[in-house]
Parts: structure tokens; C-alpha cells; sequence
């Protein structure tokens, strides 16, 4: 299915090629030359503010930077699994938790209830991001009515999940579906196969309830992070000599994270993230290889940061095999 999804997304990139002038997408893409190096720099910065959040939801854990480098490692390895694996943002998650676990001793319940809140904060920090933009999108005249609807209703939908999904570990809805399960004789085994759920989900409960500093701290990491993604484009597009305003750059950034959370399950979200780069780039330029560069630019920060994280684990796995994973 992974190759399959993979064959859909090289023929939409094809497709999406086939709409622009490629010629002069590269050509653009070839004056940003140094340029990169402020990209590369900003999204360092991005990853070592996610990397820092996730280490604040780990509270067992020191809040030094010894542990900052460690986080920064795991996640590093973790999500270069994300972007090469059609699962949601998803597949790097359980590498996540076994380096953790056999690298630094971090018990996969600790690093599981940590990976969960760190992915939920970032969900519910991109909902408020969405929302922004999709408000800063009403006062655009660059933009038809057809791009607002659609806008709209794909974030109300990416919305209610995200409130569901928080609403079922504050409430360990989970847990409670599994013990009312295992009343019956039917699911008699399930209530022993639920136990390390339930201790997970007393994690999150204790995080949502007894550390608010926390909780905010977090959810500002997780928010800024996707707003130096507005910097990134509004880079990239000066760098090109086409500036436009940090506006224009959120609202492009707030089609791109739509399109990329609907196509999860197109490895790296290939083809569908250059259309939408394509289409509202175009939109807001004038030009559609405007888009299409910066969708370019960013997918070679993204190979440039993907090779890293794959490079790190490979190198790390000696340690990790070393180590037989436990409870």
C-alpha cells in the first residue's frame, strides 16, 4: 500500500509539474544559492522548539540540555520514519518511544504518554494556527469563495478531531469503553490487555490536570513552531525577489498544513503538498512557479532533514539493539 500510495503521489506531482513552467521554477529555486542556509537555520530552530516542548511533557524527565540533545536526536530519527511512511505523522511514534526507552531509559509507558501529549498539542496548536489563517483569508480579495469554503469545511472537520481526540484521553474515554467491555464474558481477557492503556492514560490525565505551566508552556511551543513555517515561505519568496506580506505567507501555509493533514496517507503528502503550493501561490502571486518553487525549497530542507534523522537512528541502532525492550 506504501508503494502504491507512493506511485499516486510521483503521478500527481507529475501532473502538478505539467501545469507550471518548471523551467523557470528551478531557475528560481537555483538564485535562492546561499540562501538555504537561513532556511536550514530557521527550521532548526522550529525543530529544537518542538524537540523542547515534547521534553516539557515528559516530567520525570531534567529539563536541561543534555536532554534537550537526547529529544532532539529521537525526534530527529523519529520523524524521518513520519515523512517516509504513510500512517498520519504516525510510524515514527513507536521509534520514538523504543529509543527512549532503550537508549536513555525511558519507560515506554513514561515515553508513550509523552509522545501522545506532544502529538496532541501539536494538533490542537495547528487547529488555532488553521483558524488564523482561515480568518485572514476572509479579508482577502486574492482569494474566490470556493477557496474559503473548502478551507473552511476542511478545518471544521480537522477541528472536531482534534477536540475528540483530546476529549478521549482527558476523559480516559478509552479506558472506560475497555472496562465496560470487559463486564462481558466475551471480553473477559480485555480488561489484562487494558492495563498498561489505563496507566498511560493516568499519565495524561495528571499531566491535562496537574501541570498547568506546562500544559501552556507546550501548547506556545507547539503554536510558534508552525508560525516560523510563515517565515520559511515569506523567506523563500523574498529570496526569490517576489517578497509578499507574512499574510499572504500564512494563508499559504495554512492551505499547505490543510492539504498535507487530508493526504497523510501519501508518504510525505508527495504531489498533493506542491498542488497546494501550486494553486494558492498562484493564487496570491499571479504566478504559479512562485508556489512551486517554495514547495521545492521546502521539500529539499525536508530531504536535507529526513537523510539526518534516518542517518542518526542507523547510527544510534547498534545501542539500541543492545538493549532487549521491557515494560
Amino acid at each position: 500500500m506504501k508503494f502504491l500510495f507512493f506511485v499516486l503521489g510521483v503521478v500527481l506531482l507529475g501532473v502538478v509539474i505539467s501545469q507550471t513552467d518548471i523551467a523557470h521554477a528551478l531557475s528560481l529555486l537555483h538564485e535562492i544559492g546561499w540562501g538555504f542556509v537561513a532556511i536550514f537555520a530557521l527550521y532548526f530552530l522550529g525543530f529544537l522548539i518542538d524537540a523542547y516542548a515534547w521534553q516539557l511533557t515528559t516530567p520525570g524527565v531534567p529539563n536541561n540540555w543534555q536532554w534537550l540533545y537526547r529529544f532532539y536526536q529521537v525526534r530527529l530519527a523519529g520523524e524521518a520514519f513520519n515523512t517516509v511512511t504513510p500512517t498520519a505523522s504516525m510510524g515514527g511514534e513507536a521509534v520514538k518511544a523504543i529509543m527512549l526507552k532503550n537508549l536513555y531509559g525511558v519507560g515506554y509507558r513514561d515515553g508513550t504518554a509523552s509522545l501522545i501529549l506532544a502529538k496532541t498539542m501539536i494538533v490542537v496548536a495547528l487547529v488555532a494556527f488553521l483558524t488564523v489563517g482561515f480568518a485572514l483569508m476572509q479579508g482577502s480579495p486574492k482569494l474566490d469563495d470556493t477557496y474559503k469554503f473548502v478551507s473552511g469545511a476542511g478545518l471544521a472537520a480537522f477541528g472536531l478531531g482534534a477536540v475528540l481526540f483530546l476529549l478521549i484521553q482527558r476523559y480516559k474515554i478509552t479506558s472506560l469503553a475497555g472496562t465496560a467491555l470487559g463486564r462481558s464474558r466475551w471480553f473477559a481477557k480485555l480488561n489484562t490487555l487494558l492495563e498498561p492503556l489505563n496507566e498511560v492514560e493516568d499519565r495524561l490525565v495528571h499531566f491535562y490536570t496537574r501541570q498547568p505551566n506546562r500544559l501552556v508552556a507546550v501548547l506556545l511551543l507547539s503554536f510558534l513552531n508552525w508560525v516560523i513555517g510563515i517565515f520559511e515561505i515569506w523567506l523563500v519568496m523574498d529570496l526569490i525577489g517576489h517578497p509578499i506580506s507574512l499574510t499572504d505567507a500564512w494563508i499559504i501555509e495554512t492551505v499547505a498544513q490543510l492539504v498535507r493533514s487530508a493526504t497523510f496517507f501519501i508518504p510525505a503528502s508527495i504531489g498533493a503538498q506542491e498542488g497546494a503550493f501550486l494553486i494558492v501561490g498562484a493564487a496570491i502571486t499571479g504566478q504559479p512557479s512562485f508556489g512551486l518553487t517554495v514547495a521545492l525549497a521546502r521539500r529539499i530542507r525536508e530531504l536535507v532533514w529526513t537523510i539526518w534523522g534516518l542517518a542518526v537512528f542507523y547510527l544510534l541502532k547498534p545501542q539500541i539493539d543492545e538493549t532487549e525492550p521491557t515494560n
